[in-house]
């Protein structure tokens, strides 16, 4: 049995083309669980959940499946554990698909049959693929079953010409009906073909929280009371039950709200490791681990701690609250050519986070912001960029943070 996720597998793709049906139909788990996701029936935030890929080898040859037995009853083969982001793709929250880009290994990019390709947000997310270097890419379209078999091969052949000249023109193209788990074992076996990326276990760890949660339920009693859980990924090293952890930024200490914010990491020590439903003594880099803390879960209720990266006590950087990058802008014929000027509003990716900052200068390709609140940048970092035309934010390019 595979204890933790190999691959963290984003889901992207515009709105109601299928992403979260077709997690389902891999994963068995709906992953719009957030109150304000249901209510609207779209994604809102990040949705993960894990999986597990098996084979199955017949007379008819290897086929894959999520499913614990094969067709013929026989018990399958674990072959790879993967960890779906069920991203949103409604072009107002393209800050949360951006946000989760830096936690993602790879990408199924899904595309619905029943509208043209490309529409709005099927641009923004390649415009994302190809700025963040997201090479392991799998298309997959969707609802073939609505349009008919000739409509869907040209529709086939329209995303073909979409990929053209991006850095995944040669990714496969799998055609699917989620709702009815057709095709879905051929997504499967080009998951288990993808590359494996190269994984840095022996630096210190570090670990971008996507989601935090407070696990007790309401009328818990005092003595039953379990601290605070946050869920990300690991991007390298390893954490061990036992381990003295911080959280950064952590709290704003600030008493005057009106002055400068002043932040104080949140120490702890790991209680539990779990990957989905199994539990861990040691995580490592790679796949999405929920860790079990001391801390007050009033601190990680409702995604509180979503944007903070974790580290062993006293190994991560300091919080910042201005920044100078080289900024590096997207090639959008849909968008107004205009320079920043000083104190435009941006919405920045910062990790898994989003932070609005303030343009205090620029100079050519070099920009100097504000953030309205601190964030912890890991080494490497890029900072996505959006900035607001016509009362909508727009994906407009991306920073690399100077060292």
């Amino acid at each position: 049995m595979l204890k933790q996720s190999e691959l963290n597998i984003g889901t992207l793709g515009h709105v109601d083309h299928g992403k979260t049906t077709l997690t389902a139909a891999i994963t068995h788990q709906w992953t719009d669980t957030h109150s304000e996701s249901v209510k609207r029936s779209m994604t809102i935030k990040l949705g993960y959940a894990d999986a597990t890929i098996n084979k199955c080898e017949g007379k008819d040859g290897v086929t894959y499946t999520t499913a614990e037995k094969c067709a013929d009853g026989s018990r399958a083969v674990p072959v790879r554990r993967i960890s779906l982001l069920d991203a949103p793709g409604h072009e107002t929250l393209m800050a949360t698909a951006i946000a989760g880009s830096s936690i993602i290994d790879a990408a199924m990019f899904v595309i619905s049959a029943a509208e043209p390709c490309p529409m709005p947000q099927t641009k923004e997310h390649l415009m994302i693929i190809n700025a963040l270097n997201i090479d392991r890419v799998i298309v997959v379209q969707t609802k073939i079953d609505i349009v008919g078999r000739e409509k869907a091969k040209q529709h086939h052949e329209q995303i073909r010409q979409f990929l053209r000249g991006s850095r995944i023109e040669n990714a496969p193209i799998i055609p699917v009906m989620a709702n009815k788990n057709v095709n879905v074992d051929s997504v499967l076996e080009e998951i288990v073909k993808l590359k494996m990326p190269e994984r840095d276990l022996g630096s210190d760890p570090v670990m971008y929280v996507a989601r935090s949660f407070d696990v007790n339920r309401p009328g818990a009693s005092i003595k039953g009371l379990k601290g605070g859980v946050i869920g990300g990924s690991i991007i390298r090293g390893r954490f061990k039950v036992g381990d003295e952890i911080e959280i950064r930024p952590g709290i704003n200490t600030a008493k005057d709200k009106t002055r400068r914010e002043t932040y104080e990491p949140v120490y702890t020590r790991i209680e539990s490791l779990s990957a989905g439903a199994d539990q861990l003594d040691e995580a490592q880099a790679g796949g999405l681990i929920a860790i079990g803390t001391e801390v007050d879960p009033a601190l990680t209720k409702a995604d509180g701690l979503v944007g903070q990266i974790v580290g062993l006590a006293g190994k991560l950087p300091q919080p910042i609250q201005s920044a100078e990058f080289n900024f590096v802008s997207l090639n959008r014929s849909d968008l107004p050519k205009q320079a920043f000027r000083e104190g435009e509003p941006l919405l920045l990716g910062v990790g898994t986070g989003t932070v609005v900052g303030y343009v205090k200068r620029s100079r050519r390709d070099r920009l100097s912001v504000d953030f309205k609140h601190a964030v912890c940048v890991d080494k490497d970092a890029k900072i996505s960029v959006l900035r607001n035309f016509s009362q909508r934010w727009r994906l407009s390019g991306y920073g690399v943070l100077h060292k």
